[in-house]
């Protein structure tokens, strides 16, 4: 499976942005996006479980952002609204074929190049 995600860029708080993270290879595996600032560590972001359905978000983002699948297109996005400036980080988009421990990095074998989000204060 290789990921390419983009999306990223410059946004003023309260904004928002769409992250996509196109998978080529095998498709309906488990998806997170999970996020990296300066001096931290990775963090999840949000998960999107193989059957389509099942949804998982960090507290921080719940209510904001919301991950969803388009088979058709073997993508997975990210919508970010209300966009603030702690935000701002790497978004990666990680794939594998499990259907439990969506939250931690190590659950994932596949990951895509990361895309910059910056949100202005």
């Amino acid at each position: 499976v290789q990921l390419q995600a983009s999306g990223g860029g410059l946004v003023q708080a309260g904004g928002s942005l769409r992250l996509s993270c196109v998978a080529s290879g095998r498709t309906f595996y488990s998806t997170g996006w999970f996020r990296q600032a300066p001096g931290k560590e990775r963090e999840f972001v949000a998960a999107l479980a193989r059957n389509g359905v099942s949804t998982y978000y960090a507290n921080s983002v719940k209510g904001r952002f919301t991950i969803s699948r388009d088979n058709a297109k073997n993508t997975v996005y990210l919508q970010m609204n209300s966009l603030k400036f702690e935000d701002t980080a790497v978004y990666y988009c990680a794939a594998d074929q499990m259907g439990y421990g969506l939250a931690y990095v190590s659950s994932y074998n596949y990951w895509g190049q990361g895309t910059q989000v910056t949100v202005s204060s």
